[in-house]
């Protein structure tokens, strides 16, 4: 186990303005990863990874919130060939990982379920969210782009996008882990 990396997720989906249409849904089309050296408390890598859907399409809302076409993400990879990627390449099973809330750790879980896909992490995975909010010592939950606000550091990239994300949410946790407030 190598505790000196945490990797950091943020994964997009397919999503709707409204319901789901019937029989669709909801699937990840980006993988976002930025691996956090917890020595040094740098970010030393930024990935997006774009997954194909197979049951589920890129809806106008989907490619408004997130800027991804069906062009883009039918460019991907297939769910479970990025489940393996982030297994070898990212060493998920093994090593620790945040996001910001447990939705990214949810739709993984669903995911590879409806799939019969082998879930990529291992166990250790902190809510980023909930270590914000404890860290102020507030109930309140903060989005991704406010909790940057309140810290005083800048939003980089564009938001709903998964590399981006991820990237901000370490800089993030770094800052929390300056001020010795990160429980993970």
């Amino acid at each position: 186990m190598n505790d000196r990396y945490l990797n950091v997720v943020d994964v997009e989906a397919t999503c709707w303005e409204g319901p789901n249409p019937p029989g669709q849904p909801n699937e990840i089309i980006e993988i976002g990863m930025c691996v956090l050296d917890v020595v040094k408390r740098e970010r030393v890598s930024k990935h997006s990874i774009l997954v194909r859907p197979e049951r589920s399409s890129v809806s106008e809302f989907c490619t408004r919130l997130t800027t991804l076409t069906p062009e883009q993400v039918a460019e991907g990879i297939g769910f479970d060939e990025a489940c393996t990627l982030l297994r070898t390449e990212f060493h998920a099973d093994s090593r620790a990982w945040a996001s910001w809330g447990d939705y990214d750790r949810k739709q993984f879980l669903a995911q590879c379920e409806g799939t019969g896909v082998r879930y990529p992490f291992g166990s250790r995975h902190t809510n980023a969210k909930l270590a914000f909010s404890a860290a102020r010592e507030t109930t309140r939950r903060y989005g991704m782009a406010g909790a940057l606000r309140l810290a005083g550091l800048p939003l980089e990239g564009t938001h709903h996008r998964g590399g981006d994300d991820a990237w901000n949410i370490a800089a993030l946790i770094a800052d929390m882990m300056d001020k010795d407030a990160w429980p993970g």
